[in-house]
């Protein structure tokens, strides 16, 4: 991208503290897992801020560090996303709890392709996700394999969010200049300059 997606503008916002207030109106507590030295743009002071162990491992390795914080102030399953999907739909994310039932994962899955970062986990999965980190399997696919997955498909949500707008995370200049269209904004003219 360029520039840090948890920084971008969207509208009045930033991108993750957008993503941050969205997931405020379904869950009672957040945890931001960031990079070791990862800078953070101001957030709500009842967040949680996580760092990984080790960085560049992926996303069990932050899965590992947020489950952790989830699982020491008891909180049963998490639902976990990145922080550049700023058209997430609250719905979707409260239909992936109620999906989740007595799984350990639930986990949308479209075609082949499964969408590790807009899945609940439960906490329970944690001794999993360690020894796959010890063994150096860092795809969640193999986590997947080892628990009890819920695999959600695209006509669970699409009532809820019909045109999959929470699976879309910005990759792209191209990306984000298509959801700020989506949502009604412009990049700032200093942004379209430093990306390009």
């Amino acid at each position: 991208m360029g520039l840090p997606k948890l920084s971008l503008p969207f509208g009045d916002e930033l991108m993750l503290p957008r993503v941050v207030r969205l997931l405020g109106e379904v869950v009672g507590q957040i945890v931001i897992v960031a990079a070791p030295e990862q800078e953070l743009p101001p957030l709500p002071a009842d967040v949680t801020i996580a760092r990984d162990r080790r960085e560049g491992r992926g996303p069990l390795e932050a899965l590992a560090a947020g489950l952790t914080a989830a699982s020491e102030a008891k909180l049963d399953a998490a639902y976990v996303t990145s922080c550049d999907v700023p058209l997430l739909v609250p719905g979707f994310v409260r239909r992936m709890f109620e999906l989740l039932g007595e799984h350990d994962i639930a986990v949308p899955r479209d075609g082949e392709f499964h969408h590790p970062l807009a899945a609940v986990y439960r906490p329970s999965v944690l001794p999993r996700i360690e020894r796959l980190l010890a063994e150096n399997r860092l795809r969640p696919f193999f986590l997947f394999a080892q628990s009890d997955t819920r695999e959600v498909s695209p006509a669970e949500w699409h009532d809820v969010d019909p045109t999959s707008q929470t699976l879309m995370n910005l990759n792209h200049p191209s990306d984000y200049l298509a959801a700020l269209a989506v949502a009604g904004y412009t990049a700032p003219a200093d942004v379209l300059r430093q990306l390009g």
